[in-house]
């Protein structure tokens, strides 16, 4: 079972801007570059194996080959031939819509399969990027909608300075938009359901204002309010930090300056390490190498027992 890269899906956006390709040492033109798909499931936004033997084959018709040697016994029962994660690069030159997420049951009952769980991990931004993320005053529904109406929804919701290394855990419910400057890792389950509340009265590049979806995001608005949203951890050199751990995944970020054994040997489950900075050679216990750098995301298949990290590189871990 080789370790597994992806080619890259580039998604150019109203908001995109100009840091993906650069980071990710692509030699491509493309504007506006908003989002890099790194490992997806999604239906019709699969990313394809880039290297071994299995090079070409999409993502699901992977698994449904290798079913739980790739992705676990346990994932493989519940998921099926679905990868249960979506990886991401996302680099917002201009303000994100205002957006929130059903979760898992209200995303069936509005037959929308899955829900979305999220979390953000913050890259090299500008030095005043910014983002939203919860609800900073109590309100109604019915204020809700007064304030989507009125203009003033953004004046609700708290808004909070980023840099490098800022972690946001983003559960189903919690109303979030990434601001301008803001160059990101996302992390999520396997879903493309997004219910935009607010888009700045945007128009699109057909004169158009994007569709807003205002009644369904009230169903799924969790109102609860919290002094902070931020996640809190505290960096270490040379070992795993955990940063969230909930039902839909388990996310550290190690930070490595020495050579450094990852046991996975109890663990029912795949793994994907996503590049932050610096570049490493990375040896499975069969055998098989990978060079690992800033930008590149790989998968590791649920049957490999230990990894061995060489180099001067930090990095996301990340599996369910």
């Amino acid at each position: 079972m080789e370790l597994l890269k992806f080619k890259t899906l580039l998604k150019s956006t109203l908001w995109g801007g100009n840091k993906i390709i650069q980071f990710k040492h692509l030699a491509v033109e493309q504007d506006n570059v908003g989002e890099s798909w790194e490992i997806s499931g999604v239906p019709g936004c699969e990313t394809v194996v880039a290297n071994g033997a299995y090079a070409g084959k999409k993502l699901n018709d992977l698994v449904a080959i290798l079913k739980d040697k790739l992705v676990g016994k346990d994932n493989y029962e519940r998921f099926g031939n679905e990868f249960p994660l979506l990886v991401k690069f996302i680099d917002a030159h201009q303000d994100l819509s205002i957006q929130v997420h059903p979760n898992d049951y209200i995303a069936k009952r509005q037959g929308k399969g899955h829900g979305k769980t999220e979390m953000w991990y913050l890259l090299d931004s500008d030095k005043d990027a910014t983002l939203l993320c919860g609800l900073k005053q109590q309100i109604t529904p019915s204020q809700y909608a007064e304030m989507v109406a009125n203009d003033t929804i953004v004046d609700a919701i708290a808004r909070y300075n980023v840099k490098e290394g800022d972690c946001f855990f983003i559960p189903a419910g919690r109303i979030h938009a990434i601001g301008p400057g803001s160059f990101l890792v996302e992390i999520q389950q396997t879903s493309d359901v997004t219910y935009r509340i607010y888009d700045y009265k945007r128009k699109d590049k057909d004169g158009n204002y994007r569709e807003l979806h205002t009644k369904q995001a009230a169903e799924c608005i969790d109102y609860n309010v919290s002094k902070n949203y931020r996640t809190g951890y505290t960096p270490a050199k040379n070992q795993g930090v955990s940063l969230v751990q909930c039902p839909y995944f388990c996310t550290a970020v190690y930070d490595l300056n020495e050579p450094m054994t990852l046991d996975y040997s109890e663990l029912d489950s795949f793994v994907v390490l996503i590049g932050l900075k610096g570049e490493a050679k990375i040896t499975d216990n069969e055998g098989n190498t990978v060079s690992f750098q800033a930008g590149e995301s790989i998968l590791v298949p649920a049957t490999t027992k230990t990894l061995k990290v060489e180099g001067t590189i930090k990095f996301l871990e990340t599996y369910v």
